[in-house]
């Protein structure tokens, strides 16, 4: 069916910018850490090299950008659900 190639198409285009948000997210935190700080970032929690401040930063930045993308890159999704005539809650 045409309905379902279509959802299939639109869910797989929204996995892909998300992942692809995620990414290019994570370096630029990464470079803006290493900019700010000029060390590396804190990447592994259970390092105990690593200070208990900047591992809660940079997991809480982490966190933060991952939860925008998502909720960004879930609207873009339905919104070109909407366009394409098709109901933005099966996306």
């Amino acid at each position: 069916n045409g309905d379902n190639a279509m959802k299939i198409l639109i869910k797989l285009l929204s996995m892909g910018a998300a992942l692809a948000a995620g990414a290019a997210a994570r370096k630029a935190l990464e470079a803006g850490w290493r900019k700010s700080t000029g060390n590396e970032p804190p990447k592994d929690a259970g390092n105990l090299r690593n200070p208990l401040p900047g591992v809660l930063v940079f997991a809480l930045a982490t966190a933060a950008s991952g939860a925008v993308i998502q909720v960004v890159t879930q609207r873009l999704g339905r919104k070109a659900a909407l366009r394409l005539g098709r109901d933005p809650r099966e996306v």
